[in-house]
């Protein structure tokens, strides 16, 4: 079957601009499409390469605003032609108009039982809907934050994908019961997973393919070990906020030069790992026991030298 590329991007309001007091326009402006290089730049930068992505859009802003982001944020993506799916950060739901957050605000999903994951995963799915998206198959919980609890949640609302396994960040907040080094998609609790894609490090634990954590020169060498040990998914991450600075306000030039260079990078590999949606996606094989791609020393080095540059620049510019 050869390799499928999903390149997801999480795509939403973030939580450290609301507490602090902005709107959601300003919230908007911040965190989807900051410094000309959010939304926008990336789906012009994916049309320019010819590939497909997914965004995972959270909805649950419009609990508090209304569906006017979610909506402008769904418009985007479908103009350009790319896949919306289901992102969900549970605190929305619980969000004050002034910023203000409650001693018993909850950020996880999986800090909630069964039944309320279930409601608040059915609340997002029709507030995702009612913006303007077709009805999503695919899902991510914001900080990756799924137990089998959450699996048996989706599968008892018809949604076939997972897209939240993350080794790096288990066993807490990514929880499901399933080896932590799984990166090939398997059936669990009645829900197809795809996990995210990782790098074993030195010491035998792992980092994930999200564009601020590794180098160009990681992610290649991750893409082209999938290739080459036909594994059946690659699925980096990034975010609608990454390749600017934390307040939203500059480029981060390293990180924006990283998913300039993937988008070539995706674009030279189409032949043997091209892009999909997840609506594109047949039977994939299930449970193969596939081994992330060793880190190398020289390549963890560079990418040090280049994140302590990219902090340098930032602070200066602050």
């Amino acid at each position: 079957m050869g390799t499928c590329t999903l390149l997801t991007i999480d795509t939403e309001l973030t939580w450290r601009h609301h507490v602090s007091g902005l709107g959601w326009e300003e919230n908007y402006a911040r965190s989807v499409e900051p410094a000309g290089v959010g939304l926008s730049y990336q789906l012009a930068m994916l049309e320019r390469h010819g590939l497909k992505a997914c965004f995972f859009v959270d909805p649950m802003p419009a609990a508090l605003f209304g569906l006017a982001p979610v909506c402008r944020m769904v418009e985007t993506v479908l103009a350009a032609g790319q896949e919306v799916q289901l992102h969900l950060h549970p605190m929305w739901e619980q969000a004050s108009a002034d910023g203000t957050v409650a001693d018993d605000t909850v950020f996880e999903l999986i800090d909630h039982p069964l039944e309320k994951q279930h409601a608040l995963i059915a609340q997002a799915r029709e507030l995702l809907v009612e913006a303007g998206a077709p009805d999503p198959i695919a899902f991510r919980s914001g900080s990756y934050a799924v137990n089998d609890d959450s699996l048996r949640a989706l599968a008892q609302s018809g949604i076939r994908y997972d897209a939240s396994h993350n080794g790096c960040e288990g066993p807490w907040p990514s929880a499901l019961s399933l080896p932590l080094d799984r990166v090939a998609p398997v059936e669990h609790q009645g829900v197809i997973e795809i996990p995210v894609s990782q790098m074993r490090t030195g010491n035998g634990g792992l980092r994930h393919l999200q564009i601020c954590a590794v180098s160009l020169a990681e992610m290649t060498r991750a893409l082209d070990h999938a290739i080459a040990e036909d594994h059946p998914v690659f699925m980096p991450v990034g975010h609608s906020f990454e390749l600017a600075t934390r307040d939203g306000r500059r480029v981060n030039l390293v990180v924006r030069k990283r998913f300039d260079g993937l988008c070539a990078l995706l674009a030279a590999r189409r032949d043997a790992a091209p892009t999909v949606h997840f609506a594109d996606l047949g039977a994939l094989p299930l449970g193969r026991a596939s081994e992330p791609v060793a880190m190398s020393r020289a390549l963890v080095a560079g990418r040090m030298v280049g994140q302590l540059w990219a902090n340098l620049i930032e602070k200066r510019a602050a």
